[in-house]
């Protein structure tokens, strides 16, 4: 986890994510960074710290897209 934020407000009704929820800056290991949300963790700061290691977690939207989300790393 490189960087995030807590949305307490929907950007956008077809999001499936209810606010408030993590959006969150991932810096892969290869170098790339993405934005994505973190999601099975609470959205409170004192949860959260930059550096933390996560995992992605694919999510089927509809039978055409499927999107990366990351949770915390078991």
């Amino acid at each position: 986890l490189f960087s995030f934020q807590i949305a307490y407000r929907a950007l956008n009704p077809a999001f499936k994510i209810e606010p408030p929820y993590i959006l969150a800056m991932i810096e892969l290991e290869e170098g790339p960074r993405m934005m994505s949300n973190l999601i099975n963790i609470d959205p409170d700061p004192a949860a959260l710290t930059c550096d933390m290691p996560v995992e992605v977690v694919f999510e089927k939207q509809t039978d055409e897209v499927t999107i990366p989300l990351f949770q915390p790393a078991s």
